[in-house]
Parts: C-alpha cells; sequence; structure tokens
C-alpha cells in the first residue's frame, strides 16, 4: 500500500496529525517551513521541463512550495475531497473559487444571508464584469427553484449562515443546481469540516477562511478551496498562478499545526456552546420574543431548522446568536459590560469572541436588508471559545443584567 493509499485509510485524528507530511533528509518530526520564494534546476533542460508540467517539481512559491501543499494535502484528506489549492485569505479563497469559473453571461444564484464582503463580491463585483446574479432566501427551495436556470452557472451559499445561523438543505439544493448543470459553492467556515461535509452532501466546491478555526488562536491568515481534481487543475489553478493570492509558507505552517488539535478544539467548543445556549436561553435580559428569536443556536430543538441540523451536521456548531434587552443601546451596553469575552469581528479562537454585525461585519447593507435578514441593531454574534463554560455564563449573564 503506497503512503498515499494508507493516509486514506486513516481516521479522521490520525489525518489531522499525520497527512500530507513530506520529510526532508533531515528527518524532521515537525513539518518543514519552506521559507524560500524560488527554486533552482539542475540544467537548463530540467526547468524548461519542470514548466511544461512535464516533470514533477517546484517553480515559484506563487505556483507551489512545500509547506504549501503538506496543508493542501491535509486538507484534501479532512475534508474527502480529490484535490485542494490553498490562498492568501478566507476572502481571496471564495474570490477565487468564483471567478475562475465565470464570464459574462453567465448567471449566478446566492443565498442572501451571507457573509458582508461575500455579499460585496456577489452583489457588486461579478455584476461589473456581465454576471447576472440573483439573492434569494436560502431557507425556501422553492426560491432556488424558481432562480436556478439554463443559464445558472453557480450556486453559492453559506449554511450555517453568518450572522443569523439560518441552516440550509444541501442535498436538495445541489439536486436543483445539477439538475441544470450548475455548479454548487459552499462557505463550510461555522461547521468546519469536522461537523459537516458538503462534498458528500452534493456540493462541488467548498471554501473555507482558514483564519478561523483551522488556526484557532488568530494568529494569521489563509484560505484553501476544495474539490475535483479537474476544477481544481484546469480551472482554479491557472487564476492563482496569475492572479497571485498565494498563502504564505510561514502561514501554512500555522496552519497544518492548526490542524492537529482541530478535532479537539471543536469538540470542545461545541460542548460549551451547547451547554451556554441552553443556560441563556428564556434568560430575562435577552429580547422579548418576536418574529425574530431572541436566542439562536443550531443544536438547540427551537432552532428553526433543527431538524435539518440533525440531518446534515454532526453537531451545532460553536457559533450563538441572541438579542440583549433594550435595542442597540442596550446591546452596546451589554458589549461594553463583558469582562472576559472579547469584542472582535473574527471567530473561531481559542478566546471567545464577541461582534455587532450590525455595525462591523454586515454594516454596509442597507436597514432595510438587514431587517429582512434579521439582522437587527440588537443582535450579537458569539463565538465561543475554550474557556470553561462557567466563566462564560457568569461573565454574559453579568453583562446582560448591565444592559438593562
Amino acid at each position: 500500500m503506497s503512503k498515499n493509499e494508507s493516509e486514506k485509510s486513516w481516521r479522521l485524528a490520525t489525518q489531522m496529525v499525520r497527512g500530507g507530511t513530506m520529510r526532508t533528509g533531515f528527518g524532521e518530526t515537525s513539518e518543514a517551513i519552506f521559507m524560500t520564494s524560488g527554486f533552482r534546476y539542475d540544467s537548463a533542460e530540467a526547468a524548461e521541463r519542470r514548466f511544461k508540467n512535464e516533470e514533477p517539481g517546484f517553480v515559484y512559491s506563487r505556483f507551489g512550495n512545500p509547506t504549501v501543499e503538506m496543508f493542501e494535502q491535509r486538507m484534501v484528506l479532512l475534508e474527502g475531497a480529490q484535490a485542494a489549492r490553498a490562498t492568501a485569505t478566507g476572502m481571496a479563497a471564495v474570490n477565487a473559487a468564483l471567478m475562475c469559473q465565470l464570464k459574462a453571461g453567465d448567471e449566478v444564484v446566492s443565498a442572501r444571508a451571507v457573509f458582508g464582503s461575500c455579499r460585496y463580491i456577489v452583489e457588486d463585483l461579478l455584476p461589473r464584469f456581465g454576471i447576472k446574479t440573483h439573492l434569494i432566501d436560502g431557507t425556501d427551495l422553492t426560491a432556488w427553484e424558481r432562480a436556478v436556470n439554463a443559464r445558472t452557472k453557480v450556486v453559492f451559499l453559506e449554511t450555517p449562515a453568518n450572522p443569523t445561523l439560518e441552516v440550509i438543505d444541501l442535498p436538495a439544493v445541489a439536486a436543483i443546481a445539477h439538475k441544470h448543470g450548475a455548479r454548487v459553492v459552499v462557505d463550510n467556515v461555522f461547521a468546519t469540516p469536522v461537523l459537516q461535509k458538503p462534498l458528500q452532501l452534493g456540493a462541488d466546491i467548498v471554501v473555507y477562511s482558514a483564519t478561523k478555526h483551522i488556526d484557532g488562536q488568530g494568529r494569521c491568515l489563509g484560505g484553501v478551496v476544495l474539490g475535483s481534481e479537474d476544477f481544481i487543475v484546469n480551472e482554479l489553478t491557472p487564476y492563482l498562478r496569475h492572479t497571485g493570492p498565494a498563502l504564505s509558507p510561514f502561514n501554512a505552517w500555522v496552519m497544518l499545526k492548526g490542524l492537529e488539535t482541530l478535532e479537539l478544539r471543536v469538540s470542545r467548543m461545541v460542548e460549551s456552546a451547547a451547554s451556554l445556549a441552553d443556560q441563556l436561553a428564556g434568560h430575562p435580559g435577552l429580547a422579548a420574543p418576536t418574529n425574530v428569536p431572541a436566542l439562536l443556536y443550531p443544536g438547540r430543538k427551537d432552532h428553526p431548522q433543527y431538524a435539518l441540523v440533525q440531518r446534515q451536521m454532526s453537531a451545532g456548531g460553536n457559533m450563538l446568536a441572541f438579542r440583549p434587552n433594550g435595542g442597540k443601546a442596550g446591546t452596546f451596553r451589554f458589549l461594553n459590560a463583558l469582562k472576559l469575552v472579547d469584542i472582535s469581528n473574527n471567530l473561531g479562537d481559542s478566546k471567545s469572541l464577541i461582534t455587532h454585525p450590525a455595525t462591523t461585519t454586515h454594516q454596509r447593507l442597507s436597514l432595510e436588508e438587514r431587517a429582512r435578514l434579521g439582522i437587527g441593531e440588537d443582535l450579537v454574534r458569539l463565538s465561543v471559545g475554550l474557556e470553561d463554560p462557567r466563566d462564560l455564563v457568569e461573565d454574559i449573564a453579568h453583562a446582560l443584567e448591565k444592559a438593562g
């Protein structure tokens, strides 16, 4: 059995620690960091062959790098994909996954509830190049049926979505898209590859901001795109090669170290998030029930798509959204009263982080559009970290009292 075949037979935890490892002649146990921009050739003929892809090897770190390739191969094993390419950031991954396969005259159908920068690409950037885009309610399968047609090249979505945690039926949407020959691109950041496998649920392409849970400790930026070998090699790679959003070898090494503990960290975060959600539900410091629930957590039975979560996710994740009392002013009082949880727009960190989407990640949307998405002036998004959940409960409960 070859090394590659052995890696595929390993279980998840083993793949995350050892998958894709390439050792030098020094026999290092930790992956080597190849901090080099270029590579030498034994002869002019060898350089020619390598540029023609007639012999294996690296030519320039914008095109490929040994440390970056180790990260890509480990992600391939973890995701169950055929191939992957890493990028400098998560948004570079989203942009490349879309732009590399689209041209003027194509159409894109996207769920309306996506990260603010993803909305910018779909709503503002793509139309500049003659690509028609449609934004729909991702939870409404009838809306997908109406919007996807023979001109649709790509379907794009997040599930769970940022920041309202709505969950989309991936197999159903994939079936609709594939009926018309469209590809399904899924941003799987909130679920992580530990809790949800979009490719197994019908998606064609998966993107991650590796900055989030994969690094998991707020150290550096990175992204990755995964899919079929044909898509990665023939469509994505030329786009990345000539536009240059390359992942730094050092950042790739940090991501490799993050993957070694990803399952452990996500499992602990999920456990804490579920406990926190149960203890916060019904808290008098949360807003009175309206058409927008006061607390949203995919792992709770009162989540609007709880049955769907049970079918396509192995757990509810580490993200919560809730609404303190007192509107925007009360929510700001709540945020400013937190002593343990940090105000930050990042997520997936070992430290618990909280943000106010209406004034940060989704501030560019109109008031009407935010209301349509359920992103009120009182909504906060909480990324639960690795602190003792009892300390988190005490900190949040105290701050809710301050919110009034």
